[in-house]
């Protein structure tokens, strides 16, 4: 789902990890140096509801304003791995999309290679379109931080995480959608006695980890959030929140609403599990939309979790200009075109979670669900960002942590400990 420290993003990888074939007019990059030619890179795929979005978006900028878009063929790894060098050549694109959070935009912003967007934002209103919440994954600080600072990026689509239910494995036990955590808990009691392990699950990739966070946000307000991913204050690794979403971890293995076989299980794994009817409930991002609507047989449907003030979500990833881009003002131009109502219903009407589109023009019912729940969380502030976002080694951490409580190796306490370290030592390293 996705997210960012390099897998902060999964949100972007799961969706996005895709080589797109050119959709405009291209040529080499001498062409980037007329004046007249937007050169653009992204990674999403061409049937993918933001690749179809910025398709559309390239015929308006080319209509509007006589220039041309130069698309190259980029994969999510090749951006990933080769940012810094291109960006700091004379090849940089003028605009590309670049994956959010302090080890990524915030890195490449720290280090002088991405152009500050704060008079654009002015210019063309963004910071009145976007919620609040999302606008802090698009300013960093000097050191790279996110939250504050300058804007260093734009975003127009949305991700978060929510549970998706098989409705007709529901109806057959006779379980109802829950409000609260004992309806919930009371749910996967009924499945769970029946045989059926309520929770698709993969410790050994996000999923699990997205869980833990969202149940340490049970316990937790803003201001902890705040601490957790800014650095505000120290977090105390055996408070509350932490310790209970450890402990509940443990205990839902232990009863069997977590299957010990997730130890195992890569989110791959516990989507396609989802997909085949196998489990009741599977709790992961918006990004799994599109796909379980186009693979899957059974009725489903989705809901928040039961009585959460926030969950785990972010913007999506951002449209960046690199500091060494030749055409500055075409890039912005093209940005503010993906914000249009228009563009952005494009988005919410092919599974993605635009930022900006008015809701009546959003026909599909499932999309008005998914939409409509991350407005819910965007209306109270609600996104609380990825849990393995402080440092850039804290994903694999965190996976080996659970990993160990679900296999009964290490005790929640002992868990609770170790990632207190590692998280210390990563932050430390951030700040300096």
């Amino acid at each position: 789902m996705k997210k960012s420290r390099v897998l902060g993003a999964l949100a972007g990888l799961a969706a996005a990890a895709v080589v797109l074939s050119g959709c405009s007019a291209g040529g080499g990059d001498s062409a980037a140096q007329d004046g007249k030619t937007l050169k653009l890179w992204h990674y999403e795929s061409e049937d993918s509801a933001m690749g179809k979005a910025w398709k559309e978006s390239i015929k308006v900028f080319e209509q509007e304003t006589g220039a041309k878009v130069e698309f190259q063929e980029k994969s999510f790894e090749q951006i990933r791995k080769t940012a810094s060098q291109s960006l700091n050549s004379d090849q940089a694109p003028d605009l590309i999309e670049y994956n959010k959070g302090n080890a990524t935009a915030g890195l490449l912003a720290s280090q002088g290679l991405l152009s500050p967007l704060d008079d654009a934002v002015k210019q063309y209103g963004w910071d009145d379109k976007l919620a609040k919440s999302l606008q802090t994954t698009a300013r960093y600080d000097d050191k790279g931080v996110m939250g504050s600072g300058s804007w260093y990026g734009v975003p127009d689509y949305g991700e978060y995480v929510e549970f998706y239910y098989n409705k007709e494995l529901f109806q057959k036990y006779g379980v109802e959608v829950p409000k609260t955590m004992d309806d919930l808990e009371a749910a996967m009691a009924t499945f769970q006695a029946a045989g059926v392990t309520p929770l698709a699950e993969s410790a050994a990739e996000y999923p699990l980890g997205q869980l833990w966070y969202q149940l340490a946000l049970q316990k937790a307000d803003r201001d902890w959030v705040d601490d957790y991913q800014l650095y505000k204050n120290p977090v105390d690794f055996s408070g509350k929140e932490i310790s209970t979403a450890t402990k509940t971890v443990q205990d839902w293995t232990d009863k069997g609403y977590i299957s010990s076989d997730s130890t195992g299980m890569k989110a791959e794994d516990a989507g396609t599990a989802f997909i085949s009817g196998k489990y009741p409930m599977f709790f992961s991002g918006s990004w799994w939309y599109g796909r379980f609507t186009t693979e899957m047989q059974q009725d489903w449907g989705t809901f928040l979790f039961p009585g959460a003030e926030m969950s785990p979500g972010s913007s999506g990833n951002l449209w960046v200009v690199p500091t060494k881009a030749k055409n500055k003002k075409l890039a912005e131009q093209f940005i503010d075109i993906t914000l249009r109502p228009e563009i952005q219903a494009i988005i919410g009407n092919n599974g993605g979670v635009p930022v900006a589109a008015d809701e009546s023009d959003i026909t599909d019912p499932k999309s008005k669900e998914l939409i409509a729940n991350f407005n819910t969380l965007t209306e109270r502030d609600g996104l609380a960002y990825y849990p393995d976002w402080p440092t850039s080694t804290f994903y694999d951490q965190l996976n080996a942590g659970l990993q160990s409580v679900v296999n009964g190796s290490s005790s929640p306490s002992k868990v609770d400990d170790e990632l207190g370290q590692q998280y210390a030592d990563g932050v430390k390293a951030v700040t300096g």
